[in-house]
């Protein structure tokens, strides 16, 4: 085998992609912060301990492992910055207000979560500290079809919509094992009616009765009326569903956009607290966004505030959009011609590429469409088309 020869899953990224990629972290951030969102940048290694804290606990197996030679502790490469930016708001911002904070920075997993995945993602993502309210899981999902539209992405997208508690609710008072709850999850989400019936047929009959509707309440919002009926007696469920409904309306309607709900999807069922979506666009083979409430994230950083986000991978984003026409550049002489070095320098100052073409390499393509050159005219430096 070849030295050169990257590891599975892992990959070199070229000038096109590179650039593509450069941009829209740029548009996302820029997007974020016109929402009033700071950036933070936190380490891509930490203690073992305080990355698979709480909630990180599901990322161990996802989490490279090492030993620190200066200290001789346990120490990861982080798989999610999700607990991370929780534990800044905790122990470094420590605001008791509201905090917006985004991140944009690469994520490494021990396999792809998925077929054809990259283990090394650049994950960006955007948080909301300290409030409870819809409120705020209304603004996180519209910062992040806002990302996907300043992306390019406007038509077709499909934004899928559950909440955990409804699950957890009809879970209530029920004894189960940690491997049979596990067998139940996997029976709804893959909608298996047979499976779930035959495991709930001990359960008591409101959760078993609740959980074996689950399997048919997903679609349009027709699904929440269903689920209205099917799991009646439940204040916990009822309270779910009207906050799916409110927040349904309060992204008004839009025909590039449509709005599904799946009410059995489980999908970071251990992570979420509240409600949870993901979103779909042309050309992803999942959701390209995933983010929703996860109110206990802080919790063993030792402060325990509301909290909502999401997050999407750039380079994957980068896969569904076009490619990128090249940059148009401008193409000057290598020369020591009196004034061009100032007359260059003017132009980039100006925002424009310019690139100097070395001795015997003028006519190579490369990155940039040099759609212009500088020429010498009457002892003037001038800009003409090509």
């Amino acid at each position: 085998m070849s030295a050169w020869v990257l590891p599975d899953h892992i990959a070199d990224v070229l000038p096109s992609e590179a650039r593509h990629i450069e941009e829209l972290r740029r548009q996302l951030l820029d997007t974020a912060r016109g929402y009033g969102y700071e950036l933070v940048m936190p380490p891509l290694l930490e203690h073992l301990e305080s990355l698979l804290s709480g909630t990180g606990e599901a990322l161990d197996l996802q989490t490279f492992k090492l030993v620190d030679q200066l200290s001789g502790r346990s120490m990861g490469l982080r798989a999610d910055t999700t607990p991370q930016v929780a534990r800044i708001d905790a122990h470094l911002l420590n605001r008791e207000g509201v905090a917006r904070l985004c991140y944009c920075g690469p994520v490494l997993h021990t396999r792809p979560d998925r077929p054809h995945a990259t283990r090394e993602p650049l994950q960006f993502g955007a948080e909301i500290y300290g409030h409870a309210g819809l409120e705020a899981d209304t603004e996180v999902l519209l910062l992040a079809l806002d990302c996907l539209h300043a992306s390019g992405l406007k038509d077709g997208v499909i934004v899928d919509l559950a909440d955990a508690r409804i699950v957890r609710a009809l879970f209530a008072g029920v004894p189960v094992d940690a491997a049979m709850l596990a067998r139940v999850h996997a029976a709804l989400v893959a909608k298996d009616a047979s499976e779930l019936h035959a495991l709930t047929r001990n359960f008591p009959a409101s959760s078993r009765d609740g959980l074996r509707a689950l399997v048919q309440l997903y679609g349009d919002a027709a699904v929440l009326d269903e689920a209205a009926k099917a799991l009646k007696g439940t204040p916990a469920v009822s309270a779910a569903l009207a906050g799916l409904k409110q927040l349904a309306a309060s992204l008004g309607a839009d025909p590039a956009r449509q709005i599904s709900f799946d009410l059995a999807d489980l999908r970071g069922y251990a992570y979420y607290s509240g409600m949870r979506f993901g979103i779909y666009v042309p050309g992803a083979a999942d959701a390209l966004v995933r983010g929703g409430r996860y109110d206990e994230v802080g919790a063993v950083f030792g402060r325990n505030r509301p909290a909502v986000g999401f997050s999407l991978d750039v380079r994957e984003l980068v896969g569904v959009l076009p490619a990128r026409p090249l940059r148009a550049a401008i193409r000057a002489p290598w020369s020591d011609a009196a004034g061009l070095r100032d007359a260059i320098a003017g132009l980039r100052r100006a925002g424009e590429i310019v690139v100097c073409a070395l001795p015997g390499h003028g006519s190579e393509i490369d990155e940039f469409h040099c759609d212009r050159e500088l020429v010498e005219h009457a002892g003037q430096w001038q800009v003409r088309a090509i």
